[in-house]
């Protein structure tokens, strides 16, 4: 289904190159291929996809579905309320605990806490991502501006699942070659939409040179490639 949502975002891309031409009309071979696999996939939603998940997922499951909901974000229906549980009562009592003791993380220049630290990785320009050894996600930042959207989960996942299939051989060779110590650095530059996209893949190693992981660092810098000369003083008046 993931390449069913890739062909059905290319030919939204061709509509709306045609659209911007004015070569497009409603009933043009690409709008009639774009309308026909978008209620192919919808009724394959409804009557494949939807029923076999509520057959299959657990609560917990279906919570963690929940959980991604608005990262992910919402098609045609906005819920009106939340759905609570005992794992969000508890997260959140264990949140409430951990800010009102003031626990400190002692870090290798400094401590932070857990509320810092989470406020500082959470406002970083550049959406973050960390695999470790084991090629599980541990770790995304959730910022409000993310490049490409996060569920939670994601979290505990392989890595090689939360990708589509034909980037799949791509991701396990950056791996292997982070792993043999062979390569510690992989880089990606895209146009995505009106944007430009900066990637870049990090083998994490500890002090004795261990591989203990990947970090991915995902940055719009189409602000960035525009900049000229210097700037050395403030100009907000």
């Amino acid at each position: 289904m993931w390449a069913i949502h890739n062909e059905i975002r290319t030919f939204f891309k061709k509509v709306k190159e045609l659209i911007k031409e004015d070569k497009v009309t409603e009933v043009s071979l690409f709008t009639l291929e774009l309308v026909k696999k978008i209620n192919d996939m919808i009724y394959k939603e409804e009557h494949i996809l939807f029923p076999m998940c509520l057959e299959t997922l657990s609560h917990e499951e279906w919570v963690e579905v929940k959980q991604g909901e608005r990262d992910i974000g919402y098609a045609w229906v906005r819920p009106r309320r939340g759905w609570p549980t005992q794992a969000d009562k508890l997260k959140g009592k264990l949140e409430k605990e951990m800010k009102e003791g003031g626990k400190q993380l002692p870090l290798d220049t400094g401590m932070l806490s857990l509320e810092q630290l989470n406020l500082m990785l959470t406002h970083m320009p550049v959406d973050l991502t960390y695999v470790d050894e084991h090629d599980q996600v541990l770790y995304y930042s959730g910022g409000k501006d993310r490049i490409f959207p996060r569920s939670p989960g994601v979290i505990g996942r392989k890595v090689q699942k939360c990708h589509p299939s034909k980037s799949v051989k791509m991701v396990n060779k950056i791996v292997k070659e982070f792993k043999s110590g062979n390569r510690d650095i992989a880089e990606f530059w895209f146009n995505m939409e009106e944007r430009f996209v900066h990637i870049r893949y990090y083998a994490v190693r500890d002090d004795k040179g261990k591989y203990k992981g990947v970090l991915e660092f995902s940055q719009d810098v189409t602000h960035i490639r525009h900049l000229e000369f210097e700037k050395r003083l403030l100009d907000w008046e």
